[in-house]
């Protein structure tokens, strides 16, 4: 067991929860949002998308398979902070190397264990997403709630920031593929995950370009075709349309492309859609989207918190699989281009792999349109 320190969670409606601190003793403030996944805390904790957010995890356990630095969806803990109602402290599993308490404190990251975390969960759907800060403190001098409320109704939600251009590499970064004359992907990385990468790499080389990288700097790096990946916040922040939106608009007509998640709703907003912020999000492994043309249904995995605007869309683009919850938009495809997206993550681990297809059919786009090397 750690040394223990005790935290608070304060919310802007005047909530406040007392609990045992994991991880760093600092305090961070971020939207809190609930995750419902029962594994892949690990995934969660380094998803580039949750920058910006306190994560809450609805699973009463989290931490009982400790932690392995292969499943790691980025370099480092992507969250503010983290919030669950209870962390295993003896992990067992073979390949752990350290406990989450650990792993948030190696990172800076402060957690809070031993709350009713289906009670703030229930207060989240009714309520939808509250700004909240996450603060460590000894045991009998808690921090001054009347000030961190008043502090809280005051900060703009972290999505009013460009969250993309604190997650996106800064540089361009090359993947090696299976062979070196196999077709090139350029990763647009507006917050990628690793096991995006993994998958390209099954076929491709890659190359990993910085969210702002303009139109005609890709042009010269003649890909098969680009991928637009998932990311953090706002997807119609100014600067996003300013740079990401641009340079996803100059290249439809020129390549094969594949959205996922942000990378869906830019891809929207390129064709002149629309997005919108959802009352609490989908973030999961057990969302359910049906298949327009087929009827069929898949159970996918979700992390997101904007959707694009069916009737936003122009007529040249259609709506392909819709959420079976609430009818909200999970993929559209163009009715004449190589030019698909996907609200969901095909890429998934773990996770379900009903929609694990959709990386063979991109590579088929590329391969149909001739795009391969010479």
């Amino acid at each position: 067991m750690h040394l223990q320190h005790r935290s608070v969670l304060a919310l802007e409606d005047g909530t406040a929860v007392h609990g045992i601190g994991l991880g760093a003793q600092q305090p961070v403030f971020g939207e809190l949002v609930f995750n419902t996944g029962m594994t892949g805390y690990q995934e969660v904790l380094t998803d580039p998308s949750y920058a910006g957010q306190i994560v809450m995890m609805t699973y009463p356990l989290i931490g009982n398979y400790g932690i392995d630095d292969k499943h790691n969806e980025s370099d480092h803990i992507q969250v503010r902070g983290f919030v669950v109602r209870e962390a295993c402290h003896k992990p067992s599993h073979r390949d752990s190397r350290m406990t989450l308490h650990q792993f948030l404190n190696n990172f800076g990251i402060p957690g809070i264990e031993d709350l009713d975390t289906r009670a703030l969960t229930k207060k989240t759907r009714v309520s939808g997403t509250l700004r909240a800060f996450l603060i460590p403190y000894h045991e009998g001098s808690p921090p001054d709630l009347h000030t961190v409320f008043r502090e809280l109704k005051k900060r703009p939600y972290p999505d009013s920031e460009n969250l993309v251009a604190t997650v996106s590499c800064k540089t361009m970064k090359h993947w090696p593929g299976p062979d070196p004359n196999a077709m090139t992907v350029l990763a647009l990385d507006c917050g990628i995950k690793m096991n995006i990468i993994r998958n390209l790499t099954k076929f491709a080389n890659v190359i990993q370009a910085p969210f702002d990288t303009p139109a005609d700097e890709i042009r010269k790096l003649k890909p098969a075709g680009m991928l637009v990946s998932n990311g953090p916040g706002d997807p119609s922040h100014p600067e996003m349309l300013q740079k990401t939106v641009k340079t996803v608009k100059e290249l439809i007509s020129e390549l094969p492309i594949m959205g996922i998640c942000l990378g869906h709703q830019m891809l929207s907003l390129a064709f002149g859609g629309q997005t919108y912020k959802l009352k609490f999000g989908h973030r999961g492994g057990n969302q359910p989207v049906k298949n327009l043309k087929t009827g069929k249904c898949a159970i996918t995995s979700q992390n997101h918190g904007f959707a694009v605007e069916a009737t936003s869309l122009p007529s040249e683009v259609e709506v392909s699989e819709i959420n079976v919850s609430d009818n909200t938009v999970e993929a559209i495809e163009h009715k004449e281009l190589p030019i698909f997206s996907v609200q969901y993550h095909p890429e998934a681990a773990p996770g379900p792999w009903d929609t694990k297809s959709h990386f063979e059919r991109f590579r088929m786009m590329m391969v149909s349109r001739g795009m391969l090397p010479k």
